[in-house]
């Protein structure tokens, strides 16, 4: 089967391989996996908290998110994912999901079964290699937030999230890193970073009068991208973002 550009799974190739080379015949075997193709509105769940994932997902198009409820019904929202994200495969390991996925907005995604994953992870060690990575830089980034909503204030979490939300989207070939269209709400920003979405308001108006970013609706111009850097307290290598070194290219922005 070819890696052509229009299989939903060459989505998943290309994603694979910014953390494991691959050769053809690794890339073949990910585009033999069996899937299901469907299309989701905003807001509809692939995952629920306590659920037996019969699937991994490949998200196709649109925005997703992860995110637990507290006792008190308090949202956490733990990442946010794009093109190319495979949102769950610890699922296909781990049986029992411990957190909610929901869409963020309508979108498209390619639904594997976690037996496949399995099959493919056990015959194939370059591919199990990558999908391996991928789970570690998830990890990785949860720490991140982790930090980022424990330790640092209001300024600086969003300031950081918006300048990992720029690298991220280009990586995803769906935008510039310094001019890109938000994909959540100011409220959704709030559960994101830990905060109301008053606050929200009040710290993207200051960022915005400090001359660091330009808003338009959802469109966010990061005018300053060193000063923004330097204000979210922000270091691209927790996002290992593949073979490409985008540590000095994040530094040359703007």
């Amino acid at each position: 089967m070819p890696d052509s550009s229009d299989h939903p799974l060459s989505l998943m190739v290309r994603k694979l391989s910014l953390w494991e080379p691959l050769s053809p015949e690794d890339r073949a075997a990910i585009l033999r996996l069996p899937y299901q193709h469907r299309r989701l509105s905003a807001s509809q769940y692939l995952v629920w908290d306590g659920d037996r994932p019969q699937n991994a997902c490949l998200l196709i198009s649109g925005f997703a998110i992860r995110h637990k409820s507290a006792g008190n019904g308090g949202r956490q929202i733990l990442s946010i994912h794009m093109k190319g994200d495979v949102l769950d495969l610890q699922n296909s390991l781990l049986g029992v999901a411990d957190h909610n996925v929901q869409m963020l907005t309508a979108g498209e995604v390619a639904l594997i079964p976690v037996e496949a994953i399995r099959e493919l992870a056990a015959a194939n060690s370059n591919v199990s290699m990558a999908m391996w990575y991928e789970t570690l830089v998830e990890g990785s980034i949860f720490r991140e937030w982790m930090v980022n909503v424990s330790r640092r204030n209001a300024r600086t979490r969003i300031a950081h999230l918006l300048c990992e939300l720029g690298l991220r989207l280009e990586v995803a070939e769906l935008g510039d890193p310094t001019n890109y269209e938000l994909p959540i709400t100011q409220e959704q920003l709030g559960d994101a970073v830990a905060l109301t979405p008053v606050h929200v308001n009040r710290t993207l108006m200051k960022l915005e009068a400090d001359g660091l970013i330009n808003r338009s609706k959802r469109m966010i111009s990061i005018a300053d991208w060193k000063k923004l850097v330097e204000v979210a307290d922000f270091e691209s290598r927790y996002l290992h973002l593949g073979r490409r070194d985008f540590a000095q290219e994040s530094e040359a922005v703007g």
